[in-house]
């Protein structure tokens, strides 16, 4: 028999970029009926394909109120969703998202449009319209098109244009939140081989969060969306589709929904590592509390009067409250949310005979710019006003001089040195607005006169993007009679990102920038000058992929029941990258033109300290190649009944980590990650379609799955193994024609294979009570020292104290080496437990790494006869056995719904859906304070439909009981504070929704 008609469904329902249509005998009374999927003008039932794949037409993504991508994880097994820290979301499939959080990262799932692969999307920023179904494709794939993914693949799949059939459709809704959205879709055919379809959506509605500071809503949309589409016939064999969308979105949407955390009192991590609170970090964790303190500045020789508070003292967030409603917030700093996606796809198809020719290729530029409050809270600039009114003395007298008359009282022209500091951030005086750098190009900031200003201390962060890519595939498919078949394709695919920043403003780094930078300077001799950049700038500056695969399938039928499937695919990823870190990094003349670094003494900043000289960039390249495949093998107890086993072996390049500041030992690229993926499944049909029940069961083996981790403020990331086990059960019921019910369960378990040692950023001691925690009062971080005999807790704690007295008395690091001196004065004080409850064994101090490193490795025999340790990026515990993040164990799901005809031919249809995601946690380091708690979400809607659904009328509630749930955590720096960034479902929403169809 023909063999395409077997492999045309197997084809399109793993994604390929084949043409399809999905035909369903659905309508709004029921959304599930019978899925058939053309390719090649050739189809197969849904249910005769043999892997773990589910479908949603347009009617059922309605049905069940699958408005966004978020939503579909309420329906299928082993899926999850949640954005994530860095304006990027992450669609997890039976414990596998993404993971890997950095430019170089590829997706570990893929996401598709009409089969093509997206890169950087913003595809699911928007909500669907005009679709003709979306596909989710669950397990590793790479042998029948598009760039490797070892998770799965989203295939979202557009209404085509149809030749012969004018149409039209309009729909309107309101809902609270001031909601409004619309859509609508326009068909119209151009003679007898050529048809247009035109489709948009608008969404527009008031925040969902309320910031009591400013009186305001935030969280806000402001969106929209159009698509056009062209199909030609130009004979009976051929086809070509072009296709062009354009996504657009501006408003006050939050990236971060609420910060968490248990509070610190010692300030040495800021907070502990126990539970999360609705309570302010300790704000003197940070990097700006630290180089803004007394401790500090008097190690450089500072008046400490220039100081913005000390370590032991309170904080700018003791006396704040973080109010308990995730929907309630408390910020000076409303947040700003812009992207654009523009999307151009060309396919033609043409049908040889026994052989097809299907090439397709896609062109995509996205932008993007985020700007949110960093901490969420407004501290006291109280504790500001005798460093502030120090500033304004000196910018007005200059340095004294602390002779007797007649000397002169002040260093003549050592005004100059701070007078432009004074007027670049508290232009008013000390009581004045304070005024912060915005994130910019140039790094000059608020000495550039790029700046905001407000009453109170700002701090914020700012993400964006700019970035094109495109690609090309072809694939050639038999349809010869007998036993065998075949399809062979390949793709290239480059993508180029020309800016990716991600940026810190806060006050007080203004504040240390320009008052470090003007004692540098004056006591160099050199003009006066700051420190750039006034700000953290994580820069990824120009980024270059190119990849390439071919790929193929054999097909051998040995008879109509047994079919055995061979696939084949070669790989090839190349990623260049030039990248940099700054913060306050090197001397920048007031004035200076261009931009910071023209600085004449920028050659003080080395970007890339692994290679000779001083870089202004980090230069990387890595190429990586795999050949990776799969076999099926496939059996039809009956036309209704299938049964198949697989192996398939996944694949996902890997990358390079940013440049670090401070500099860590990192690796500086991480491997690519490989999935042995074993899986048995069965599909089957009852009772003249009555029952539908789909058993798929899975084990995988994993090798380097990448992770991602905080250092140093920037995201790195690192390789584990892992074992991922589990079931998955689907059904659809249909007792009688008026009734459907679907149902779905899923059971998963992941852990780390073998011994994996990481240090946890939350506890950088490791769990030993012998270790002491040391922050660094030089740059925030955090290091661990512990004794080299095990249990020896008083020898740690020793060593340390002992430190820190001669960091109090003054020392001299380098005596070749000018600057390396450490005034006295800095009022360390010793070692500290941590509250009891806190999770933390380890006691805690304030020092200096770097200081504690020399004297251990010179004296660390006064301490403990086997030495004492320090280290500089924690004590690593083995995660063994850990379960991997956004991986809950349990999953299910059911809905139902029942048609009631009234006269007319319309209808009125109730619907219900209940689903329930189990407990999970959102860090591989897992505890109690990384868990995930299970929760539950229930829709409905009632809907009366017209005669032949020509106009609908609906009402509609989402997340009936309003759960602030939470799918997914992000863990930050320890010179942040380590607090908890979280992200939720949506709240409540409800409303009316009415249509046309023509």
């Amino acid at each position: 028999m023909k063999f395409k008609a077997l492999i045309g469904t197997s084809v399109l329902a793993m994604a390929v970029a084949t043409p399809a249509h999905a035909q369903s005998g659905g309508s709004s009374s029921d959304p599930y009926g019978e899925i058939v999927v053309t390719a090649q003008r050739q189809s197969e039932r849904l249910q005769d394909v043999p892997i773990a794949v589910s479908a949603f037409s347009s009617e059922a993504l309605e049905a069940q109120q699958i408005k966004t991508p978020s939503d579909l994880q309420l329906t299928l097994p082993n899926v999850t969703f949640t954005k994530t820290n860095f304006t990027s979301a992450s669609f997890t499939i039976r414990g596998i998202g993404d993971l890997c959080v950095g430019t170089t990262c590829d997706s570990a799932t893929a996401i598709h449009l009409n089969g093509d692969p997206l890169f950087s999307t913003r595809l699911f920023e928007t909500e669907f319209f005009d679709l003709e179904r979306i596909e989710v494709l669950r397990g590793p794939q790479g042998t029948l098109f598009g760039r490797n993914a070892t998770s799965g693949v989203v295939n979202v799949i557009t209404a085509k244009p149809k030749l012969d059939t004018f149409e039209a459709s309009a729909e309107g809704e309101y809902g609270n939140y001031n909601s409004i959205k619309g859509k609508g879709m326009v068909n119209i055919p151009l003679g007898d081989t050529a048809a247009i379809r035109v489709a948009g959506i608008y969404l527009n509605r008031d925040g969902y969060t309320k910031n009591l500071y400013l009186g305001n809503r935030i969280d806000d949309r402001d969106l929209y969306s159009v698509r056009g589409s062209l199909r030609w016939e130009p004979t009976p064999d051929t086809t070509i589709d072009l296709m062009a969308s354009y996504f657009h979105e501006k408003d006050n949407r939050a990236r971060i929904q609420k910060q968490l955390c248990q509070r610190d009192p010692t300030g040495i991590l800021g907070c502990l590592n126990n539970r999360l609170d609705n309570s302010p970090f300790n704000g003197n964790a940070t990097f700006t509390a630290a180089l803004t303190s007394k401790e500090f500045l008097a190690t450089q020789g500072i008046p400490t009067a220039f100081a913005l508070g000390s370590l032991y003292g309170p904080d700018v967030y003791a006396n704040t409250t973080i109010p308990s409603d995730p929907r309630t917030v408390n910020t000076a700093f409303t947040p700003q949310y812009f992207t654009s996606e523009l999307t151009l796809q060309g396919e033609i198809q043409h049908n040889f005979g026994p052989v097809s020719l299907q090439i397709s290729g896609q062109y995509q530029r996205v932008k993007l710019d985020s700007m949110q409050d960093y901490n969420s809270n407004i501290g006291s600039r109280a504790l500001y006003a005798g460093g502030l009114n120090t500033l304004a003395f000196f910018a007005a007298n200059g340095i004294p001089t602390g002779l007797p008359a007649p000397a002169p009282a002040f260093v003549p022209g050592s005004a100059a040195y701070f007078a432009p500091i004074a007027a670049a951030i508290i232009p008013n005086g000390p009581n004045g607005q304070l005024c912060t750098s915005m994130a910019d190009d140039t790094g000059f900031g608020s000495y550039g006169g790029n700046k905001f200003c407000n009453d109170q201390s700002l701090q914020f962060d700012r993400s964006n993007q700019y970035n094109t890519s495109w690609s090309v595939e072809s694939i050639l498919s038999s349809d010869l009679d007998g036993p065998f078949n075949f399809l062979l394709g390949g793709i290239f695919a480059k993508y180029h990102l020309t800016e990716n920043s991600y940026y810190v403003n806060a006050f007080p780094i203004d504040y240390l920038s320009g008052v470090l930078g003007a004692f540098n300077s004056y006591a160099n001799g050199l003009p006066p000058s700051f420190l750039a950049t006034p700000f953290y700038r994580n820069n990824t500056d120009d980024l270059k992929i190119k990849s390439y695969g071919i790929f193929g399938e054999t097909y051998f039928e040995f008879n109509d029941r047994v079919k055995l499937t061979l696939g084949l695919r070669y790989n090839h990823d190349e990623k260049d990258v030039i990248a940099r870190t700054s913060l306050a990094s090197f001397l920048t003349p007031f004035g200076q033109t261009g931009t910071a670094f023209d600085s004449p003494f920028v050659v003080t900043y080395d970007a890339d300290p692994g290679t000779a000289g001083n870089q202004l960039f980090q230069t990387r390249s890595v190429s990586f190649n795999k050949l990776t495949g799969r076999a099926v093998l496939d059996f039809k107890i009956t036309p209704d009944n299938l049964v198949y086993a697989s192996y398939s072996r996944g694949y996902k390049s890997g990358g390079i980590n940013p440049p670090l500041s401070p500099i860590f030992s990192v690796p500086e690229s991480f491997k690519p990650e490989q999935v042995d993926a074993f899986e048995i499944g069965s599909k089957n049909t009852f009772a003249n379609g009555a029952l539908q029940l789909n058993v798929t069961g899975f084990y995988y083996k994993y090798k380097d799955l990448q992770l991602s981790r905080i250092v140093a403020r920037t995201s790195v990331n690192d390789s584990v193994d892992a074992n991922i086990y589990g079931i998955e059960v689907e059904g659809i019921v249909r007792p009688d024609p008026d009734w459907m019910i679907n149902l779905g369960f899923s059971y998963l378990k992941t852990k780390v294979a073998g011994d994996s040692f990481f240090s946890n950023p939350r506890d950088f001691g490791g769990g030993r009570s012998d270790a002491v925690i040391i922050k660094d009062i030089t740059n925030a971080a955090n290091c661990a020292v512990a004794p080299g005999t095990a249990g020896n807790a008083a020898g740690s704690n020793a060593f340390v104290n002992f430190v820190n007295n001669a960091i109090n008395g003054g020392l001299d690091l380098d005596p070749t080496k000018p600057g390396l001196e450490i005034k006295p004065g800095a009022g360390l004080q010793g070692t500290t437990s941590f509250p009891a409850d806190g999770g933390i064994a380890s006691t805690g101090a304030f020092s200096i790494c770097g200081v504690l490193q020399a004297y251990a490795a010179a004296a660390g025999t006064n301490f403990d006869p086997a030495g004492i340790q320090v280290y500089s990026a924690g004590i690593p515990v083995n995660i063994k056995g850990n379960a991997l993040p956004q991986a809950p164990n349990v999953k299910f799901s059911v809905g139902a719904q029942h048609t009631v005809h009234l006269g007319g031919d319309m209808t009125l249809v109730p619907r219900f859906d209940l689903s329930y995601t189990g407990d999970s946690y959102g860090n591989i380091f897992n505890g109690n304070v990384n868990k995930i708690k299970g929760y539950a979400q229930v829709n409905a809607q009632l809907q009366l439909n017209g005669a032949d659904d020509k106009w609908f009328i609906k009402g509609f509630i989402q997340n009936l009981f309003n759960a602030n749930s939470v799918t997914g955590l992000y863990v930050t720096d320890q010179s942040s504070g380590n607090y908890t960034n979280i992200f939720t479902l949506e709240p409540r929403r409800y409303g009316i929704a009415a249509g046309v169809k023509f």
